[in-house]
């Protein structure tokens, strides 16, 4: 930026506009070279060429579904996401949402519907008590923030034993982070098969070393499912072989 300064200093000793036009598109095209190195720009391009593709239409909610399915949306939010898969498929839904304001409109949204089943609580690789930063469909416990909100987690194993549910046709993971440890989880406790679809958006910028965990998750799930299709840390799916 010392050159920037002095170019300017020697730019306003003339009476022209131009050389301090000039300047500042320098300067300009400067600050978008850093701004497309930043996290929010790397995800905006590989969120473009996800929607480029039309997949949020034509892959997120594709799947061989009926009345008796039973879908897992683990990071249900405000219930867009149970909302078209229910109405498209009829299908059972258990949403997991642990912050309670959400939970309460996925509560309000769904009160006339006995097949949507809504939890205020996220699933975990443990039962127990976490902070989590508040930032709207974001939020995340791997976020740090002055104000946290408590919430609770539950493991997922247990839930599936308390529950007595043997086979899920689909589970949508989108926990800001989570996903690592639950699915780490399952594979661990040979439960990853009772899931005849994962889709899950890995997240790379709040977790350390993402890529490798998300590499060593996907070998493992190689061994009993097929990657159907993935956009890097956007979605993937995986089928069960």
């Amino acid at each position: 930026m010392v050159i920037y300064a002095k170019i300017k200093k020697l730019f306003l000793r003339t009476p022209f506009s131009w050389p301090v036009i000039a300047f500042n598109a320098i300067k300009n095209h400067e600050n978008n070279r850093i701004r497309k190195g930043s996290n929010a720009y790397i995800q905006s391009v590989r969120n473009q060429a996800w929607f480029n593709d039309d997949f949020d239409n034509s892959r997120r909610y594709n799947y061989d579904l009926n009345e008796n399915s039973i879908v897992f949306d683990a990071g249900g939010y405000k219930g867009e996401y149970a909302s078209l898969i229910s109405n498209k498929y009829n299908c059972h839904v258990f949403i997991f949402e642990p912050i309670p304001a959400f939970f309460k409109i996925i509560q309000d949204r769904f009160s006339n519907n006995n097949k949507i089943h809504p939890y205020c609580f996220g699933l975990s690789d443990n039962t127990s008590k976490q902070s989590i930063a508040l930032i709207d469909n974001a939020s995340s416990v791997y976020v740090k923030e002055l104000n946290p909100l408590e919430i609770q987690m539950k493991n997922i194993i247990e839930f599936l034993v308390e529950n007595n549910i043997e086979m899920i046709d689909l589970i949508k993971l989108n926990i800001e982070g989570g996903e690592y440890d639950l699915l780490e989880c399952l594979i661990k406790n040979n439960r990853v098969s009772s899931f005849k679809n994962i889709l899950v958006q890995f997240h790379d910028f709040i977790i350390p070393g993402a890529k490798n965990r998300m590499n060593e998750i996907q070998k493992e799930l190689f061994k009993t499912h097929e990657l159907t299709f993935s956009y890097e840390f956007v979605w993937e799916n995986w089928q069960i072989k």
